[in-house]
């Protein structure tokens, strides 16, 4: 089995600039406190998507904000740590600006990769698993390449707060039941049990999405993770090498 020199660790959920939040700057400062704090220890980081509340790179301008984030970002790639950025339902629209400016890896889907000797298959969780058929069509509708040329041509005066309003009514309708429905939850279990049936192989099923923090042992031996999220519980989580663990940042 190969040894990590630095641990691996892993963030989900940020939706860092969402209204939803009553002080979007301090939640960045807490994430950028939280990346000080491992910078010197970490080889990699996978940012597990949902990391922006909105995102859209229009081709000579970036949307305004998140600069203490993304200036942190840029210092520990520039230090030589590894940075995996998966886009979520909310990220959907990063291209080139920060892969190229950031120095990053941007992964969209899902991607089996081994670290240490273990396999992990690591996705958001937005695209995995049973989704009902609208869900798939605005999927589906957010990528297609001629709806986002149409999308770019309409004023950001317009679609920025018109995304951050669809973000934070989202949110509320989730509130009314739990942050994520369970349906999600258990469509996310079921794929993984029914996968790792197929590929005994994967070691660790990890996700975002959800926001919530779960261990979850499956009958295959592997183990599914929940990330959590930064606007309930300031979890991440850390692999060593040998263990996968979760934990919550106080600083």
């Amino acid at each position: 089995m190969a040894k990590l020199d630095k641990p691996v660790y892993f963030i989900s959920d940020l939706h860092l600039g969402s209204i939803s939040n009553e002080k979007p700057h301090e939640r960045e400062r807490r994430v950028v406190r939280w990346l000080d704090s491992v910078k010197d220890k970490a080889g990699e980081i996978y940012l597990m998507g949902d990391i922006l509340d909105y995102w859209y790179e229009y081709r000579y301008v970036v949307p305004r904000g998140f600069v203490r984030f993304f200036g942190k970002i840029a210092e520990l790639s520039d230090a030589g740590v590894k940075i995996h950025w998966f886009i979520g339902n909310h990220d959907i629209w990063i291209f080139d600006y920060l892969p190229s400016e950031l120095g990053i890896e941007v992964v969209d889907g899902e991607i089996v990769r081994d670290i240490a000797g273990k396999r992990f298959f690591l996705a958001h969780g937005d695209s995995v698993g049973k989704r009902s058929p609208m869900f798939r069509f605005i999927r589906a509708l957010f990528r297609n390449r001629f709806c986002q040329f149409l999308f770019s041509g309409i004023h950001p005066r317009w679609t920025v707060p018109f995304a951050f309003h669809w973000s934070h009514e989202s949110r509320s309708n989730h509130k009314k039941t739990s942050p994520k429905p369970q349906t999600i939850e258990d469509s996310l279990i079921t794929f993984s049990q029914e996968h790792s049936s197929q590929h005994p192989e994967i070691d660790y099923y990890v996700f975002g999405h959800l926001h919530s923090v779960k261990t979850i042992p499956l009958q295959s031996g592997a183990t599914l993770i929940e990330l959590g999220d930064w606007i309930h519980y300031n979890s991440f989580g850390m692999f060593d090498g040998e263990n996968f663990k979760m934990d919550y940042f106080k600083g």
